[in-house]
């Protein structure tokens, strides 16, 4: 019995999954690269992972010990995603190590550049100045108006919906 439940896994290890899940999905919407410019490579993809992550991470900041454990998977869950895919593609055991630690600075740098940028909203300029900074990579290039109005209206959804479902890991994003 007590090995059961040692091994079941946890309702907000599963949610978090779910959640990362979600977000990973809608982070590849082809707009995001064909329509919108985002370069379709490992460090685009990286950027919109990220970025939805961040999403999900600051909805249920605040929200009570569940919501903090379900964070804490989705991380977790980013964490693990990001280390299968380098292995996936022939990173050395060695060398994984490193560049998650890069990764994991990477991330907390993103969830703090965000977390500002959303407190100076509605004026959007540092919403822009930091997606051009990080999806778009300062090239320059590629449609940040439109990303940010995407990023408002995926932290308005993510805000509408009930906290119960985001702890059952349904989350429901806004079309790109």
């Amino acid at each position: 019995m007590f090995l059961e439940r040692l091994l079941k896994p946890r309702p907000a290890k599963l949610a978090g999954e779910k959640l990362y899940a979600s977000a990973v999905a809608q982070a590849r919407s082809p707009r995001f690269y064909a329509e919108f410019g985002v370069r379709d490579s490992m460090e685009g993809r990286f950027e919109l992972f990220t970025l939805h992550v961040v999403l999900v991470i600051e909805r249920l900041k605040g929200q009570g010990e569940a919501a903090a454990e379900t964070s804490q998977s989705v991380f977790d869950s980013y964490v693990r995603g990001l280390d299968d895919a380098f292995r996936e593609i022939g990173v050395s055991d060695t060398a994984v190590g490193k560049k998650m630690k890069k990764l994991a600075g990477a991330f907390y740098g993103r969830l703090k550049t965000y977390d500002e940028a959303f407190a100076t909203l509605p004026d959007t300029a540092e919403l822009d100045a930091a997606l051009a900074r990080t999806i778009f990579e300062e090239r320059g290039e590629g449609d940040v108006a439109t990303v940010s109005a995407y990023v408002r209206s995926a932290r308005e959804a993510l805000a509408g919906q009930s906290l119960d479902a985001l702890l059952n890991g349904e989350v429901q994003w806004p079309n790109v």
